[in-house]
């Protein structure tokens, strides 16, 4: 028996990934960690209920939005451009992380994470919300009402929520140009 594949090719965290031959049915998920090693993303349901495995896909006209790369077959993203959450923090030119990005260290600050399975889906939701705020701010009355709807659907079974979003309402309220009124 035979696995029927075919070409790949995409950028992934701003690098050219293939053309690299993959079977047709492969998840995203299983693409990032058993081509190219990126194991940030988790595969907590495999049924994109939770949103552990969340990435990024970058639209050419410089939008973002999260896709669950556990449902998600990995020919979807053909020509395509993802983040995953290894690409949040800034490295230097050995790969080393130098920097957290701002999400990361809220989290980190305020101890949002317990395990810290679901964290690389929070992280990448929350940086998809900053990035939607900073073409189109939210009213400061709205804050709190806008990172529920941007999280709602991530699942975390250790903190309650209260941490990751404080961290994230404090990335919002503390960046200049996401809240407006």
């Amino acid at each position: 028996m035979t696995v029927a594949t075919r070409p790949l090719s995409m950028t992934v965290n701003n690098r050219k990934v293939g053309p690299v031959d993959v079977p047709d049915d492969l998840m995203m998920i299983d693409f990032l960690h058993e081509y190219l090693s990126l194991t940030g993303s988790r595969l907590g349901c495999g049924q994109g209920i939770c949103h552990a495995c969340a990435i990024i896909l970058d639209g050419p006209e410089g939008s973002s939005r999260e896709i669950r790369s556990c449902i998600t077959g990995a020919h979807f993203f053909e020509g395509k451009s993802i983040r995953t959450v290894e690409a949040h923090a800034e490295r230097d030119a050995n790969g080393d992380v130098v920097r957290l990005s701002a999400i990361q260290r809220a989290f980190v600050e305020r101890f949002s994470f317990q395990c810290g399975y679901c964290t690389p889906g929070f992280v990448t939701g929350a940086t998809v919300l900053v990035e939607h705020l900073k073409e189109k701010p939210v009213r400061r009355a709205d804050v709190e009402r806008t990172i529920e709807q941007a999280l709602a659907q991530h699942i975390c079974r250790c903190t309650g929520y209260v941490r990751y979003y404080e961290a994230v309402r404090d990335v919002i309220l503390s960046t200049p140009g996401l809240v407006r009124g």
